[in-house]
């Protein structure tokens, strides 16, 4: 993508209503108004609200809003001109009730309030696999426990990924913790089984893997 193409994305979304960049500062100094009152404020109801971490494009997290109207959906990822697609087509298809968060993950437990979040999606991260880069992987666990600290009590979390490494340390790492451990599966579109919100929406990047033949892995699970 061009820096032309980016600089419009990234101008179009400050007009974007359903598109909120905070100020990494005002995060970092407890003023970010919207935390502890995503629901009321940006959502203007009491519906269960569900992220989507590393949304990249938002196709995830749009199609769950059509899927589920009685749920709140935020994607978000520090790459606003990626996520722009999926702010774009929310609005022209009048789907209010997804949002687009643009900020570091590591800063979540300071954009949201204790208990305030029910569910949360990992959907194709970086599995980080060099030992040096562990700090930056989504389900290690500095993460889990921030996970952790913003969802509700028996909150979900959701992990689908092209990546067996990243498949086999975060199932390891649940395990050694003593986390529930509520369906895991290393192929899920070869298992009938499989959770029908995992196998009938894909993204860009997952309809290529599948193409490539790339078994899909995704685990749920419970913080408790």
């Amino acid at each position: 993508m061009g820096s032309k193409n980016k600089l419009k994305r990234f101008r179009e979304n400050e007009t974007f209503k359903n598109v909120i960049q905070p100020e990494r500062d005002e995060v970092l100094n407890g003023e970010f108004e919207l935390k502890g009152n995503w629901k009321s404020t940006f959502f203007r109801n009491s519906n269960p609200l569900v992220l989507e971490l590393g949304c990249g494009k938002g196709e995830y997290s749009v199609n769950l809003a059509k899927k589920y109207p009685n749920k709140n959906f935020l994607g978000v990822d520090i790459k606003g001109a990626r996520f722009w697609r999926g702010a774009k087509t929310a609005l022209e298809e009048g789907i209010d009730n997804v949002g687009f968060l643009r900020s570091q993950i590591e800063l979540i437990d300071m954009l949201f309030a204790e208990n305030e979040v029910d569910e949360i999606w990992i959907t194709f991260p970086d599995p980080q696999i060099k030992y040096k880069r562990t700090k930056h992987r989504l389900t290690n666990t500095d993460f889990l426990d921030k996970y952790k600290k913003i969802l509700v009590k028996d909150g979900l979390m959701h992990l689908k990924t092209d990546s067996e490494f990243m498949h086999g340390y975060t199932l390891g790492l649940l395990h050694g913790l003593g986390y529930e451990i509520l369906y895991a599966h290393h192929d899920v579109y070869s298992n009938e089984y499989s959770p029908e919100e995992v196998t009938s929406i894909q993204t860009f990047y997952e309809m290529q893997y599948l193409e490539q033949r790339k078994p899909i892995t995704y685990i749920k699970f419970k913080l408790n």
